[in-house]
């Protein structure tokens, strides 16, 4: 099974999800976006699906931020 990755991004000076290739509405802040994220990951994992949580950076590269099964949720701070 393919894991599915929630990916918050930078998109048009707005932070978004991307799920499956598609943008998700605008978030004020890149917090609210990466708390939607792992909520919406969390989901995905309850449902049995592999799924986690990547931020990219201004680099272009991602992070890791969270992993269902392997990180507390909800997330501290």
């Amino acid at each position: 099974m393919a894991r599915i990755q929630h990916i918050v991004t930078l998109h048009n000076d707005e932070w978004t999800l991307v799920v499956n290739g598609k943008h998700s509405a605008p978030y004020a802040t890149q917090k609210e976006a990466i708390r939607a994220a792992v909520d919406a990951a969390h989901a995905d994992g309850k449902a049995g699906h592999d799924a986690q949580v990547l931020v990219q950076r201004e680099n272009h590269q991602f992070r890791m931020e969270w992993t269902y099964g392997h990180d507390p949720y909800p997330p501290a701070g």
